[in-house]
């Protein structure tokens, strides 16, 4: 997809009602400093329009970033994230998964995995809550570039057997330096929300 216009337009906190966008949406989650942020920004061609922080847990709201006037980006509260109360962690808990459960538009979720490490309980957790909501993640290996060429492999395959992934789930390592896997997010948004056709028009 190639962006013509990228916009921060809906902010939903704890209490606000969840909008009905009318337009397909794809949600990424993940645990705080994961790259949420970064990769956000990365699909958009946007240095900050995705505000990144060295403080995990800054993402408390879901944050609707409109593409080209014709799709969504959501930005799903971090999770994980230790100096959060239990009750703020239900809260937020509670909100995504009345997104999950509610939104008319939602195309696909996305879960982001730091590819380095083996995937937390939390990880898996989440992994297996969004299968529960009806969703069959896929999984983006962020922090790529961290890695040597030849570790890639083997990392990945620590990504799978540790999430446990359903047989044909892809997923895609990704840079947030290099951009490496870029692309291949987009091919799939596009082909997950029918803005292929738009897009190669362009």
């Amino acid at each position: 997809m190639v962006i013509k216009q990228a916009e921060l337009d809906i902010v939903c906190g704890v209490t606000s009602k969840l909008p009905d966008t009318g337009m397909p949406e794809v949600a990424f989650a993940g645990k705080s400093n994961v790259g949420k942020s970064s990769l956000i920004n990365g699909l958009m061609n946007r240095k900050s329009l995705a505000r990144t922080s060295g403080q995990p847990g800054k993402t408390q709201t879901i944050n609707f970033y409109k593409i080209n006037g014709e799709m969504y980006l959501v930005d799903l509260p971090g999770y994980g994230y230790a100096k959060v109360s239990q009750a703020e962690k239900e809260k937020w808990g509670k909100m995504i998964e009345k997104y999950l459960h509610t939104s008319k538009n939602l195309k696909a979720v996305f879960l982001l995995i730091d590819i380095r490490h083996e995937p937390s309980a939390n990880d898996r957790q989440m992994y297996d809550w969004i299968l529960h909501n009806g969703y069959e993640p896929i999984i983006i290996a962020t922090k790529l570039d961290k890695l040597k060429r030849s570790q890639v492999q083997k990392h990945l395959k620590m990504v799978r057997e540790g999430l446990q992934v359903k047989k044909g789930t892809s997923v895609i390592a990704y840079s947030a330096e290099t951009k490496q896997g870029r692309e291949e997010i987009w091919e799939l948004i596009d082909s997950l929300t029918g803005t292929e056709e738009h897009a190669e028009e362009v």
